[in-house]
């Protein structure tokens, strides 16, 4: 254990800081068990804490190690009668100081309670709201954005399933994103999406509003939801394309009804009926998973008086102004004017806004 300093928010800091890195070793050492080895569902949520407990720990010795250096500078200044050597030992004395200012805001941060759900995959769906054919031309943009974000990260998608518009875009289209904490990222994009513009429709070039609405879902696994085999109805039947005419004479596409909720997921994007199968299974996993993780939303939404990430998925979140070029986040009131780079999926700058006045929202929950 280290000596605490004569600083009591210190030794505070230090001592929370300590007792994570002993729960750390503890879960290195558990997880070197045979037992728990042979255990796997038990071994993958030791090996995510595991790892989410890594920055902390690693601040934790970068803390340490400053605050040993500051005691040794401040030794120098009271003992030492060489004015280079005293000199230098203020020097260090502000330096050590300031990066302990950073390094405490970036700790309090790191020690912010993160979503459990944060780390997961996840399911995006866009579908088109009011406005017609434009709203799913909107919706179809929206997509293409995701897409383009999702190849910045290096994350994987896969369409689930998919209704075209009319005259282009999407009436709906729903896609599992897989990747290193993609839900914790695109969970702020939930809600409903605002363009104001000319549709490629209007023949008067008058500028008309319509919406899209998106939802983020963890993707949930079998770990986290168990469904019993009795309690769904699998039908299956003919793939149908536009117009509802049949696309394949063989019975592929899935229907899903999980009989106590009344969820029904239907698939028909793989010619394979396993392929449909597994996708609809994972769905309806996430869609009974989803009735639990809302009860959770709406529980922090009650507590925060502005809340980011937000359990409201009709609330407006963001509007797409073509004329002006300009996106303006309504949760935080961030505006910027570079809407074609935004729609190309240069999307990071607003999720980074957003997740700092969310990680401030918590720091205020903390400190109170």
């Amino acid at each position: 254990m280290p000596v605490c300093p004569p600083s009591g928010r210190d030794c505070v800091m230090l001592d929370k800081l300590e007792a994570l890195n002993q729960r750390f070793l503890a879960i290195e050492q558990e997880m070197n068990q045979p037992e728990v080895m042979a255990d796997m569902k038990r071994y993958i949520k030791l090996n995510k804490d595991y790892k989410e407990l890594q920055p902390i720990v690693a601040a934790y010795k970068q803390y340490k190690n400053l605050i040993d250096n500051i005691a040794n500078a401040k030794e120098v200044l009271a003992h030492e009668k060489d004015e280079e050597f005293r000199e230098m030992a203020k020097e260090e004395l502000n330096t050590f100081s300031e990066e302990k200012d950073r390094l405490e805001e970036e700790i309090r941060i790191l020690l912010i309670p993160a979503d459990p759900q944060d780390s997961k995959n996840a399911i995006l769906e866009i579908r088109a709201g009011t406005g017609g054919d434009e709203a799913a031309i909107f919706a179809g943009d929206l997509y293409r954005m995701y897409v383009r974000y999702c190849e910045k990260r290096g994350w994987k998608m896969e369409t689930v399933d998919f209704t075209e518009g009319t005259a282009g875009g999407y009436k709906e289209i729903v896609v599992n994103v897989t990747g290193d904490g993609v839900y914790g990222i695109l969970k702020y994009e939930s809600g409903v999406h605002r363009v104001q513009r000319v549709p490629e429709t209007e023949t008067q070039g008058r500028v008309h509003t319509s919406a899209a609405s998106v939802v983020v879902l963890p993707e949930a696994d079998e770990f986290d939801v168990e469904i019993k085999a009795n309690d769904i109805r699998k039908d299956t039947y003919c793939s149908s394309g536009p117009g509802g005419q049949s696309v394949n004479t063989t019975y592929s596409a899935v229907r899903l009804t999980h009989i106590p909720t009344g969820i029904v997921v239907a698939i028909q994007d793989e010619k394979s009926q396993i392929k449909n199968y597994e996708k609809a299974l994972k769905v309806l996993r996430t869609r009974i998973y989803e009735i639990e993780y809302q009860k959770y939303l709406d529980e922090i939404s009650s507590k925060r008086k502005t809340m980011v990430s937000t359990g409201d998925r009709s609330a407006k979140i963001r509007t797409y102004n073509y004329p002006q070029s300009r996106v303006t986040d309504h949760r935080i009131n961030f505006t910027i004017y570079s809407l074609g780079n935004f729609m190309d999926g240069d999307i990071q700058e607003v999720l980074d806004a957003l997740q700092l006045a969310e990680n401030a929202e918590k720091l205020k929950e903390n400190v109170g």
